[in-house]
């Protein structure tokens, strides 16, 4: 499984190693993701969120399955394309949803959340001590017109931004408003739960993470099986019933030479649990 088939470039990995009677599922709900799928017999491209996991693999009659592969975030290709909205880097339109035919917009999110709600995104999402002061300066804005592009979230998000370190304070605040459009939060919550389900024992799930929140959740469901706590709890008789082995008990990051080949592998986070 590869849940965020993306570029294609981890399935093509996987293919390579995967024999001819290997079979690999792929999840994508962005309708780009389509125009790079791959010519494989061994390849079924799934349209859709992976929230729906157990519900696809059910439908295709391939449970359970031996891997489970998610790269969350975004990808590169929509970092670079300006009308997708998800960069700070280009003027487009302020969307950053990952299925544009789905949900609220970032401009709508923006334009009708509450002062509480915007508070709650900012600070939890991006990790802002300004996320008081950023809240009031959208509010200001938005009482005079309406949020429609990036360069507008930027020229107000800037104004609090830090000289020796804009670009993180602004990746930030674009971080958050994603993650609050495309529900990735939830998403992955159902989507963990479900993998105790779909993997075969001895099956592993690796996931890549980019967000401290995002990483907090991973490690707290492979260590317990839990995503609201890292320790493990027994029952009455002293037995600890635990979904996943760890595979790397320290979580794996990117050196100095991945980093300068790909500065945004800066974040990641790669952990791996085996099925038990």
């Amino acid at each position: 499984m590869d849940l965020t088939f993306g570029g294609g470039g981890h399935s093509r990995a996987i293919l390579e190693r995967l024999g001819p009677e290997g079979r690999l599922v792929v999840f994508d709900q962005d309708p780009d993701a389509w125009e790079n799928r791959i010519d494989d017999q061994r390849v079924t491209f799934v349209r859709h969120n992976f929230r729906y996991l157990y519900h696809f693999l059910s439908y295709l009659d391939c449970l359970p399955v031996d891997g489970i592969l998610a790269d969350l975030g975004v990808s590169s290709h929509h970092f670079d394309v300006a009308e997708r909205g998800f960069s700070f880097r280009f003027d487009g339109a302020l969307d950053m949803r990952m299925n544009q035919g789905a949900g609220r917009s970032a401009a709508d999110v923006l334009n009708t959340a509450t002062e509480e709600e915007l508070l709650r995104i900012f600070k939890l999402y991006g990790e802002l001590k300004e996320a008081r002061r950023l809240v009031r300066e959208v509010l200001a804005f938005r009482a005079q017109q309406p949020f429609v592009s990036t360069t507008q979230l930027r020229d107000v998000a800037s104004k609090l931004a830090p000289r020796k370190d804009a670009a993180r304070f602004l990746s930030q605040v674009f971080q958050a408003l994603r993650i609050e459009v495309n529900g990735e939060m939830e998403v992955l919550r159902e989507m963990l739960q479900q993998t105790v389900e779909v993997l075969a024992p001895g099956g592993r799930l690796v996931v890549m993470s980019y967000h401290s929140l995002e990483d907090r959740l991973v490690k707290n469901f492979l260590r317990s099986g839990d995503m609201d706590r890292a320790q493990v709890e027994s029952d009455l008789f002293g037995h600890r019933s635990l979904p996943f082995e760890l595979v790397n008990r320290k979580v794996v990051v990117p050196d100095e030479t991945e980093i300068a080949n790909n500065p945004r592998a800066r974040s990641a986070r790669l952990r791996v649990g085996q099925k038990i």
